[in-house]
């Protein structure tokens, strides 16, 4: 498979391009900054991902685009949706129809939650993350209105914990999900692109 991953520098990023080549396919990495990973099956092209002419070019001719574009101290507060615009554009430029994107459980109540994360954790994670979660919404409203064979992936709080594989999936959020390794969302990812049930889905990945 020839791969494309967006916000490869990120932790999730990073994670995807590794699991990638290590299961055999063809990753085109676009970043702002140099990568510090080196694979015969891995280029490395440096692109503005929020420009939808450079970046149709650089994704002309794959099989899926991944975003794992987030937020980092000192970026742009609407790289999500902005890197959103930006794919639905330059995919439908060139032909590309399946796109998978990073999006946030707690910019969402989802009918799994229980009371207190309905009522009392994700209403204070919206006040304190107000301006990010406003961003993934508007990232998910732009890529549900496109015509691509998208999928939304929905981790809840991240870790840095190990790949295991062992997650859940889950269309209405994932009950007790509190927590997700950047490396099983990666694995998620990547397991969700040639299934066809999970087009044009929102889906919950969660421990």
């Amino acid at each position: 498979m020839k791969l494309v991953v967006m916000g490869a520098t990120g932790g999730i990023g990073r994670e995807v391009v590794r699991q990638a080549l290590k299961d055999g396919d063809q990753v085109t990495a676009l970043v702002r900054n140099p990568l510090d990973l080196e694979h015969p099956a891995l280029e490395v092209v440096r692109v503005d991902v929020l420009d939808p002419a450079a970046l149709a070019p650089a994704i002309a001719g794959h099989d899926a685009v991944i975003s794992a574009l987030g937020h980092r101290g000192g970026g742009p507060a609407t790289v999500c949706a902005d890197g959103a615009r930006a794919l639905v554009a330059g995919a439908g430029d060139v032909g590309l129809r399946r796109v998978l994107l990073v999006s946030a459980s707690g910019a969402y109540v989802e009918p799994s939650d229980d009371v207190v994360t309905r009522r009392l954790v994700k209403p204070m994670l919206g006040r304190f993350l107000r301006r990010s979660f406003d961003d993934t919404r508007e990232m998910e409203a732009l890529v549900r209105a496109s015509d691509l064979d998208w999928t939304l992936v929905r981790p809840p709080r991240l870790t840095n914990g190990p790949h295991t594989g062992r997650y859940r999936t889950g269309v209405d959020g994932v009950r007790r999900g509190y927590r997700v390794a950047r490396a099983d969302v990666a694995d998620a990812l990547l397991a969700l692109i040639p299934q066809r049930g999970s087009i044009r889905r929102a889906l919950t990945v969660a421990g």
